[in-house]
C-alpha cells in the first residue's frame, strides 16, 4: 500500500469525503460527508458511540434509530472504496470485494446489535458492528483471491 492510498483510506476512516475532498471532487466529497452527517444524525450514532465506550451498551441500543443506521455501513465502505478506488488510479479486478463484504458484515452487526450476546453481555449497536468488519473484510479479501484464480483457470480453458 502506498502512502497516499494509506492516506486516502485514514481520511475516510476519519470521515467519508474528505479523500474525495483532497482529490478536488467537492460535489462527491459534499454529498458524502453531507449523508454521513444526515444519517449520523437521524440515527444517534454519535450519542450510541459515546454511550457505548461508557460501557452502557443497553442505553445505546435503546436510543439508536436503527432505521437509519442501517444505512451507515454501505455508505461509510463505498466512501472508502470510492477514495481507495482513486488513490491507486488503477482498476484492480474485484477490489470492490473486500470493501462490499465489510459493509454486508457492519449491516449484520447492526441487524444483531440489540441481542447478540458474548457471555452474557451485550456488544451493542457500536462494537458488535466493529467486530464484524475485519471479518468482512477477511471474507471479502479471500473471495476476491478465489475469483481471481477462477477466471484465471476459466481463461485458460
Amino acid at each position: 500500500m502506498t502512502k497516499d492510498e494509506l492516506e486516502k483510506i485514514l481520511w475516510s476512516i476519519a470521515l467519508p469525503g474528505f479523500p474525495q475532498l483532497l482529490d478536488g471532487k467537492i460535489a462527491k466529497g459534499v454529498l458524502f460527508i453531507g449523508l454521513e452527517i444526515l444519517i449520523n444524525v437521524q440515527s444517534n450514532f454519535n450519542t450510541a458511540i459515546m454511550l457505548s465506550f461508557q460501557g452502557k451498551m443497553e442505553k445505546a441500543a435503546e436510543l439508536t434509530n436503527y432505521q437509519w443506521l442501517m444505512f451507515y455501513p454501505c455508505l461509510y465502505f463505498f466512501a472508502m472504496w470510492d477514495a481507495y478506488r482513486d488513490a491507486i488510479g488503477e482498476k484492480k479486478p474485484f477490489m470492490f470485494m473486500p470493501f462490499a463484504f465489510s459493509a454486508y458484515l457492519v449491516t449484520v452487526g447492526v441487524m444483531y446489535s440489540t441481542t447478540f450476546r458474548i457471555k452474557n453481555v451485550l456488544l451493542g449497536p457500536i462494537w458488535l458492528p466493529m467486530i464484524c468488519a475485519p471479518i468482512g473484510l477477511g471474507v471479502g479479501l479471500m473471495l476476491m483471491k478465489v475469483t481471481k484464480r477462477f477466471i484465471r483457470s476459466e481463461d485458460q480453458n
